[in-house]
């Protein structure tokens, strides 16, 4: 029997009653739960049940955070998404690369399969067959909960609460990190962090940092390894932004050209 620790005679009374009026057929249930769902949609989540769990997840939070508490329910949230594909985070009315603060107005596109020789794209806005390539969903007073795909789908970050996680392993978790990412090709996804407190570029209002210096992060999805990379006392990294040439990963200091400060290999 579900027990409460919190509740007042009103609420006690409420669930009483409803726990003594007859089920509802099936039917019933179900034209309420699917109400929102589009029928492309539907078609879809017959193929995935990632996406069935995850629209369940989604549209029945409060459910499940009076089931297991909010901490337990990110975590089997950001499970679920880690294996997610564009379509199941669609199909759950995330908001997309198109327009992030709706669901999708497509469906009958977006929830086509990919054509083919689609799958090299770095980015991809619908409507588009398969889906976008970034998805937001807006949950509580969070930040928004933002879902990534590599080119051609092959890794997710995900991020929440300026959290990052991809593949579901979490990433950087000791640093500040910024509340936006990016896939920079099918295997590197870079997001800025906050600068060393230390460099003499580095600015303060009131004794707090305002990160004018960043840091950054690089994960290669590839190889499930993560580099964070630091400011040194010459490297005045205000944005810091990585270009992949060939065989290597240029980082310059802002996004307005000139000369890298460091060459990492890629291996």
């Amino acid at each position: 029997m579900f027990r409460f620790r919190k509740k007042d005679a009103d609420d006690r009374t409420r669930i009483d009653r409803a726990l003594r009026r007859p089920r509802e057929p099936d039917y019933v249930r179900a034209a309420l739960k699917w109400r929102l769902l589009d029928d492309p949609w539907r078609s879809w989540l017959r193929r995935s049940d990632a996406g069935v769990d995850l629209f369940n997840r989604w549209h029945e939070a409060g459910e499940h955070v009076a089931l297991l508490g909010e901490a337990a329910y990110r975590e089997q949230l950001v499970r679920t998404l880690s294996r997610a594909v564009p379509r199941d985070c669609a199909a759950a009315r995330f908001g997309c690369t198109r327009r992030m603060d709706r669901a999708c107005r497509n469906p009958e596109i977006c929830a086509q399969d990919p054509l083919p020789g689609t799958g090299a794209a770095v980015h991809r806005e619908g409507p588009v067959p398969g889906g976008c390539d970034h998805y937001v969903g807006w949950w509580g007073d969070s930040y928004g909960l933002r879902v990534a795909f590599s080119a051609g789908d092959r890794h997710r970050a995900v991020q929440w609460d300026r959290k990052l996680w991809i593949d579901g392993a979490p990433i950087a978790a000791e640093q500040s990190l910024d509340e936006y990412g990016a896939w920079l090709d099918e295997r590197f996804f870079v997001i800025l962090a906050e600068g060393p407190d230390d460099h003499p570029d580095q600015a303060y209002i009131w004794d707090s940092p305002v990160s004018a210096i960043r840091s950054l992060v690089v994960h290669d999805a590839d190889r499930a390894a993560t580099l964070v990379l630091v400011p040194t006392a010459g490297e005045r990294w205000t944005n810091p932004t990585v270009v992949r040439d060939g065989d290597v990963l240029l980082v310059h200091p802002d996004r307005d050209g000139g000369a890298a400060d460091r060459t990492l290999p890629v291996y």
